[in-house]
């Protein structure tokens, strides 16, 4: 597959072109940031570890029933992925307080969620993502009322399965976010799932295994995401 012309970049991923029109290139850069995009680092083998880890959830979920947008691991760095009509809003589940919902709610954080908690938020990192609900999506045009509904349910699928697969591996899936797309019109999952995108604590020690450890100065990013990884069977090298 011919890579081609750079199409976006984001904060950690650069997407290409390719020879064919419904594929891409999804390239993971070292690049890892806070505060919307504020505070940008680089750390060695972090792209490297997010693609072979979002290839191996993806590959999950879709064993799973639940359609994703991935088509195969390219290279260390590089995924080939359907090319989405992406929908410009984050599905959010939460299982545990954390996060913006402590800053928000005032509640303990670690509290169990019970049932876990749905968000939507609006895809715009100049406005700092801000939180909607079905009335924006179905008002501003942003996702039709059955594509949500879709959205919602395969979320809480992803939830189910993955809830399993981190607890098997000594893990909380305290929360993390999903988007979606569509590709000829169904509803597939897209973007990434990586320690970037939730959050994740041992289940012995509490110890945060995500990207906090980068927005809280925690140190130790990558060997978090690397023991994560190994405990899921992620093939790294």
């Amino acid at each position: 597959m011919q890579k081609r012309a750079e199409l976006y970049r984001g904060k950690a991923k650069t997407v290409y072109s390719t020879d064919n029109p419904d594929l891409l290139v999804l390239e993971f850069r070292n690049d890892t940031s806070a505060g919307d995009g504020a505070r940008i680092e680089q750390f060695d083998r972090k792209g490297m570890v997010n693609n072979k880890f979002n290839h191996f959830i993806m590959t999950k979920l879709q064993e799973a029933g639940i359609p994703t947008q991935m088509e195969a691991l390219l290279s260390d760095n590089e995924a080939l992925v359907k090319k989405l009509e992406m929908v410009p809003v984050e599905c959010v589940v939460r299982n545990r307080a954390a996060g913006s919902l402590v800053k928000r709610l005032g509640v303990e954080e670690g509290i169990v969620l019970n049932p876990p908690l749905f968000d939507l938020f609006l895809k715009d990192d100049a406005k700092h993502d801000p939180m909607v609900n079905e009335s924006y999506c179905e008002t501003f045009g942003w996702v039709s009322k059955a594509n949500l509904a879709r959205m919602q349910e395969l979320t809480f699928k992803a939830n189910d399965v993955l809830s399993k697969l981190f607890d098997d591996a000594g893990l909380i899936l305290v929360d993390f976010k999903l988007e979606f797309g569509l590709f000829n019109g169904e509803v597939v999952l897209g973007d990434e799932f990586s320690p970037d995108g939730a959050r994740l604590w041992d289940k012995n020690t509490m110890d945060k295994m995500d990207k906090d450890r980068f927005r809280q100065s925690l140190g130790g990013l990558v060997e978090a995401y690397e023991e994560v990884a190994q405990r899921l069977g992620v093939k790294l090298d």
